[in-house]
């Protein structure tokens, strides 16, 4: 790793930032101070209807409150549609996406003509139904567009800084995958992987939650023909019910009223020492120091 490494923390303004979040946001600060790298913060504000108003705003100050500031100016999706109209209207021109008229229960009802039905908390894998081969639209209104994935990208083989090698068969797992969804919104796949390249990310470091989504990202990238940065997914913070700590189901607000008890937990959880009793600036140094052992 050189001088060169730009990380980020992408957080989606979907509530203030909570315990699981804030793991994610340190790891990604610490790699990046760790290797003398930039760190960026962007705002992933795209559903707008899942968005709180403020939300925003109050992330930046949480972080900061923290003494995590992002070294470039922050960015908000919201602002950059421009950016995805252009990168679609890249893979309409090469033939990599095609328009779909199919709503959830199509896609359910074709699936279950198949035999194969969904699985619980898994996204039912689209039967391809409005492919140009398949017959395409047939005369009904476009709601969506896909990303049609070859038959040579049917496994992608990527590897993890801390869980190591990983596969994914993103044919029959995912199938086509959406780019610009029903109701106009773009979709988070395309705008991640057009921002982490418009921003030039070299490193990506996440929490674990979003291992799935890489090999999805990885093919997009090689089908708009940029980069793919190197990826690192970190431990989940785990609420009493054993499910994964998220503001869908329920997680607290930060509590900053001592910030270091607050960066100690998540410091914890990344295994980490625990840092001595003394100010957040001068843990983060001593955490840093310990990153890069």
């Amino acid at each position: 790793m050189t001088a060169q490494y730009r990380g980020r923390f992408a957080p989606s303004p979907t509530g203030p930032l909570h315990a699981g979040s804030l793991v994610a946001a340190l790891a990604s600060w610490l790699d990046a101070r760790a290797h003398g790298g930039t760190w960026l913060v962007r705002l992933e504000d795209v559903d707008t209807p899942r968005c709180v108003p403020g939300a925003g705003e109050e992330i930046l100050r949480q972080l900061a409150t923290c003494g995590l500031v992002s070294d470039e100016p922050v960015v908000w999706q919201s602002t950059r549609a421009a950016l995805y109209q252009q990168a679609l209207d890249k893979l309409v021109a090469t033939g990599r996406v095609y328009p779909c008229a199919c709503s959830r229960k199509d896609i359910d009802s074709a699936l279950l003509a198949q035999g194969v039905g969904r699985e619980r908390h898994h996204s039912a894998v689209y039967p391809g139904t409005c492919r140009p081969e398949n017959g395409g639209l047939r005369g009904r209104p476009a709601r969506a567009w896909r990303l049609a994935v070859n038959t040579s990208e049917t496994r992608v083989d990527w590897s993890d800084r801390r869980l190591g090698p990983q596969t994914q068969d993103v044919a029959a797992e995912v199938g086509d995958f959406v780019l610009r969804r029903a109701d106009g919104l773009w979709a988070y796949q395309l705008a991640v992987v057009v921002d982490d390249a418009a921003q030039g990310i070299t490193h990506v470091v996440r929490g674990q939650d979003l291992t799935d989504n890489t090999a999805r990202q990885i093919v997009l990238q090689r089908a708009l023909g940029l980069p793919t940065p190197a990826y690192l997914h970190t431990p989940l913070v785990m609420g009493a019910d054993g499910e994964k700590l998220s503001k869908q189901n329920g997680a607290q607000a930060l509590d900053l009223g001592d910030p270091l008890v607050a960066l100690g937990q998540a410091a914890r959880t990344l295994g980490l020492p625990a840092a001595a009793r003394t100010t957040p600036a001068l843990a983060l140094e001593a955490w840093v120091k310990a990153w890069s052992a």
